[in-house]
């Protein structure tokens, strides 16, 4: 060894005899066949050269783990002991007409669903084909309630529209494009876009307003008979869905987001406590994927 140099660490190679060895099998392997299980295989060497290959499953477990429990990592959306655990799947509705003209919207019913909208429901109905729900609920306002009856299209369940789904009232506001309105009240506009939490109109703070709605609509849901519910709604009190789930105060308003078309999942314990396991699926909108969890 030079002068100065470090020692060359040995290659696995070096340290494990070549392989094959007639007669002798390589330890076993680990690998997935694309199932999200593992497998383990095993390769044995004979003087003829030909290999025997043998694959056994391994005990039925995921490769990337899960969560063994998450009792008191949030707080009890309840407050009330459930009759079962819950998973609940929030989407929210497909592309509007005042989506695509870039206009507020909040709790207006003038802004409907587009043809776009409308396929993008119906590939949010497709990815969720394989799923079994018990019951929908949705937000009564006519861009989500398009949706929710396109992807509810020719089921049994119950569709329930709850008023503590509707999105956030914005005032005037609504209806004007975002360029107007940030043009022709600067200042609240500004205070909307960059501090919500704190944006009121005549004493009146939306936001905050919407994480007790939020609440309100989560204690309707988890206290419905069932164990598995969609839910269709709008950004804004999905929004609050989620934070009021993970403990998130108003402040964190603009810290989750959500496509349109998106998918969000949480399971619910008998606590009443959540765990978010998805964020914004959107896989669905550009494939024919689709979803079993």
């Amino acid at each position: 060894m030079g002068s100065g140099s470090l020692p060359t660490r040995p290659s696995p190679s070096a340290l494990s005899p070549p392989w094959p060895i007639p007669g002798r099998a390589r330890p076993p392997r680990l690998c997935s066949l694309g199932t999200g299980k593992l497998r383990a295989f095993s390769i044995k060497a004979s003087h003829s050269g030909l290999s025997e290959v043998s694959v056994q499953s391994l005990p039925d477990t995921e490769v990337t783990g899960a969560a063994y429990s998450f009792t008191g990592a949030t707080t009890s959306l309840t407050n009330k002991i459930l009759t079962s655990s819950k998973k609940i799947t929030l989407v929210r509705h497909g592309l509007s007409s005042w989506n695509a003209e870039s206009r507020v919207q909040g709790s207006s019913n003038l802004s409907v669903l587009t043809e776009t909208g409308a396929k993008q429901a119906e590939k949010c109905r497709d990815a969720l084909a394989n799923m079994k729900f018990d019951v929908c609920f949705s937000s009564p306002i006519s861009r989500a309630k398009s949706t929710a009856e396109i992807i509810w299209q020719g089921k049994e369940e119950p569709l329930v529209f709850l008023n503590s789904l509707k999105e956030a009232h914005l005032f005037f506001l609504e209806g004007m494009t975002n360029a107007d309105a940030k043009k022709q009240y600067p200042e609240l506009y500004t205070k909307w876009r960059e501090d919500p939490a704190n944006f009121h109109v005549n004493g009146i703070y939306p936001i905050r307003e919407l994480w007790g709605t939020a609440r309100q609509a989560w204690e309707q849901i988890l206290l419905t008979p069932g164990e598995n519910f969609l839910v269709v709604t709008h950004k804004s009190i999905l929004r609050a869905l989620i934070c009021t789930a993970l403990g998130l105060p108003p402040e964190r308003f603009r810290a989750i987001d959500v496509n349109n078309g998106g998918m969000c999942v949480f399971t619910v314990n008998k606590q009443g406590e959540a765990m978010l396991q998805a964020l914004n699926m959107t896989a669905h909108m550009y494939s024919d994927h689709t979803y079993q969890y």
